[in-house]
């Protein structure tokens, strides 16, 4: 007869079925075997009763003695860094042991017997494919592999002290404690979950840092840097990566992705790998190949689902595309994918951070050139797909790669937004930082693609009505700007530029290009005709502003030009409006050596409304002399800033399971009464879900106050996310750090 247990809750059976009237077992699993024998489940009282009159063998039934088993929840996973995520079951950490506590209540004596564990973790059971794991109990913690000690024994009860692999699979395992000779004597002792270590020097993940693990890892808010690279802005955000659903979500990520789908076996090899797991979630977070979380949306019309600009964190786009059948979410854009990245994989035990990359090219043929084609009357003439983003977001995340040649560990560059295949998959990265800035684009993964990020040459072009082009400008310095992440342990920008690429127009800069190997540099004859815009910051949203255009002439003799100028409202991700809400076209007559400023303006009712949340307009000159027909071209990105959101809390102090009083203000500066406004706060450990407050018509220049009142679930540094919507502007954000107090 099979003696074993199918959990810490078991009833003895002997004999067969009628002899037994109760079973007690796994609730996981109770269901499915009382459906199976013709028994009755009870989920109340998690119970089996037998009520049929078949002859069954109890061989045919898993069957074995009570074992009561304490698994320290809070204990073990406060030690692992995990009880932020629950105390009500047990996360551990790779290469870091844990104690449980074992009561044999059915007569085994485990002082009398040879025991050893049994790990197993995915679907099939077989030594073959790498998912089941025995080890013995030794007299010592071997850290660097799977072991265990017996801490204690008597003729009843054990005391276990056991140590994932630092190079253990992460997610659930199955521990079993079974006879080493008899292998029919087994006692299942309960389901556990693995985490990455950064804690652990043997971890690949591990960083040496207190403080940068606090940020990377145990932060679970966070600042996005958005806009442009004359005058950014920024977006906090909920990461919530230690509220207990988001784990288990993060986990049925990494299962729902097509090669674990296929061969679930075979697929979690490598599921102990960093560098995996990263690609993997670079790939699932979009949905362009598989069951992935998001769907990306640039323009207009987001009716199917939401404003990407809506979102203040990654909880309620993770829970929904759980809740609803693991179907794609509408919509996200570059920082909201990188948000959801950085969420999955700080939860998983990887140190990572969001990082921006200002004036961002995607080069789609991999030539290390952007080249952009207008006619005359400064329309895109689409002719290339390339294009250079106001910014693009992606994350970084930190790890040692076994599997390059050494000198690429650290940051690794993750993208998911999903730009170009990688492998046959929508996915980017990890891509070492330092090859990235060292121009070893033979590295994998994706080095190419982030080094034209931010290094790519950009030429414009300008083609006339007959069909001929003139090349207009060179620009080797355009793009990647002032990559930006948050400092650790403040609400500060750190600039990472020099990260990725050496000072531009120095000599390290033109050698890495050229090691690049990607495309020649382009000649520019000397010019004697210059032309510049400039713009008085910053610039607020609602209010009349002007550009400057600055014409040189480089020359001993006066010049008669012809200047041209349009403005352009334009998406982020660098797609312009083919409407001109500003034009210019006049004659001027410069000096010898002189330079002459021609002031536009531009207005309100001129711009209005923005397409986006981001308030860009695309302004391009161009300055031709009449007599040469020599040309100059300027062009610049401007991002208007809308008012701020002020935010205080009323009371004294914010105390757990207690009431929270605050005050929102917000000025109108638009020359028009304000509709429809919405305001809606989110934040970890304070509110649950989203909370929408209807606001009032706000009149010109009108202050608004609109009072709001939340009650905290969790202690500790806690950041309030709010979002103001309205008919003439939306996605204004604000937030409020809260310390959440015991008492």
């Amino acid at each position: 007869m099979s003696k074993f247990a199918e959990d810490t809750k078991i009833g003895r059976v002997a004999g067969s079925i009628e002899d037994c009237q109760k079973i007690q077992w796994d609730i996981d699993r109770l269901e499915t075997w009382a459906q199976k024998w013709q028994m009755e489940f009870n989920p109340d009282k998690c119970e089996v009763m037998y009520f049929g009159g078949s002859n069954l063998a109890v061989d045919s039934v898993p069957v074995a003695g009570n074992c009561q088993v304490d698994f320290q929840f809070e204990k073990n996973n406060k030690e692992h860094r995990t009880d932020k995520i629950s105390t009500k079951r047990l996360i551990t950490r790779r290469g870091q042991s844990f104690k449980i506590k074992l009561n044999f209540t059915d007569g085994f004596n485990p002082s009398e017997t040879k025991l050893q564990m049994v790990f197993k973790t995915g679907p099939e059971p077989k030594n073959s494919n790498g998912t089941l794991i025995e080890v013995p109990f030794t007299k010592s913690l071997n850290l660097k592999r799977w072991s265990g000690i017996i801490t204690s024994s008597t003729s009843s009860k054990l005391c276990l002290a056991i140590s994932p692999s630092p190079r253990a699979k992460i997610g659930y395992h199955t521990l079993t404690l079974q006879h080493a000779f008899d292998l029919d004597v087994q006692y299942h002792i309960g389901t556990f979950v693995v985490l990455f270590n950064p804690w652990c020097s043997e971890d690949e993940v591990f960083l040496n840092s207190d403080l940068q693990r606090d940020e990377y890892v145990m932060n679970e808010n966070g600042i996005i840097y958005v806009g442009s690279s004359d005058y950014m802005s920024d977006i906090s955000w909920n990461f919530g990566q230690f509220e207990d659903d988001i784990l288990d979500i993060c986990l049925k990520i990494l299962d729902k992705a097509p090669k674990y789908v296929k061969n679930p076996s075979k697929a979690l090899r490598r599921r102990g790998l960093p560098v995996h797991i990263a690609r993997i979630v670079s790939a699932m977070v979009n949905s362009n190949d598989d069951s992935g979380v998001l769907v990306g949306r640039w323009s207009p019309p987001y009716s199917a689902g939401v404003y990407p600009g809506k979102w203040n964190g990654s909880l309620a786009i993770l829970r929904k595309w759980s809740e609803n059948g693991c179907r794609r979410v509408r919509y996200g854009q570059c920082w909201v994918f990188a948000a959801v990245t950085c969420t999955v994989l700080r939860c998983l035990g990887i140190p990572t951070r969001v990082v921006t990359n200002f004036d961002s090219a995607h080069d789609t043929n991999a030539n290390l050139t952007i080249d952009e084609y207008y006619d005359v009357e400064a329309n895109s003439m689409g002719e290339s797909e390339d294009s250079i983003w106001n910014f693009h977001v992606w994350v970084e995340s930190w790890m040692t790669r076994n599997d390059l040649s050494p000198g690429f560990d650290g940051w690794q560059a993750v993208d998911a937004t999903p730009q170009e295949e990688s492998d046959g998959t929508y996915c980017c990265g990890p891509a070492s930082v330092n090859a990235i800035k060292e121009g070893e684009v033979e590295m994998k993964y994706d080095v190419p693609f982030v080094f034209a990020e931010v290094n790519a040459h950009c030429v414009n072009w300008l083609i006339f009505e007959n069909g001929e082009k003139m090349k207009i400008d060179v620009d080797e310095s355009r793009v990647g700007h002032k990559i930006s992440t948050k400092s650790c342990g403040t609400d500060e920008r750190e600039d990472i530029t020099s990260n990725y690429k050496y000072p531009d127009g120095s000599v390290q800069e033109a050698d890495i290009f050229e090691k690049a190997n990607r495309t020649q540099n382009i000649p520019i004859a000397d010019k004697t005709l210059n032309l510049s815009m400039t713009t008085d910051l910053p610039i607020h949203n609602g209010k009349p502003f002007t550009v400057s255009l600055v014409v040189s002439n480089k020359t001993s003799k006066k010049k008669v030009c012809s200047v041209n100028f349009w403005a352009k409202k334009r998406r982020y991700h660098g797609v312009s409006e083919n409407k001109c809400i500003k034009k210019l076209k006049q004659e001027i007559t410069i000096s010898p050596n002189e330079d002459m400023k021609i002031p536009v303006k531009l207005d309100y009712k001129e711009y209005g409304m923005f397409p986006d949340m981001y308030n860009l307009i695309k302004l391009i000159s161009v300055v031709t002399d009449v007599s040469t027909e020599e040309k100059a071209c300027a062009i610049k990105d401007i991002s208007l800033i809308n008012p701020k959101l002020t935010v205080k809390m009323m009371n004294f102090s914010a105390v757990l399971n207690k009431k929270v009083h605050i005050e929102v203000s917000f000025q109108n500066s638009f020359p028009e009464i304000l509709k429809e406004c919405v305001l809606t706060l989110e934040g970890a450990g304070l509110i649950e879900g989203e909370m929408e407050v209807n606001v009032p018509n706000v009149a010109v220049n009108e202050l608004a106050k609109i009072k709001c009142t939340f009650t905290p679930y969790k202690t500790g540094l806690k950041k309030l996310l709010l979002d103001f919507d309205c008919d003439k502007l939306r996605d204004v954000k604000g937030f409020l750090n809260i310390t959440v107090q015991e008492k």
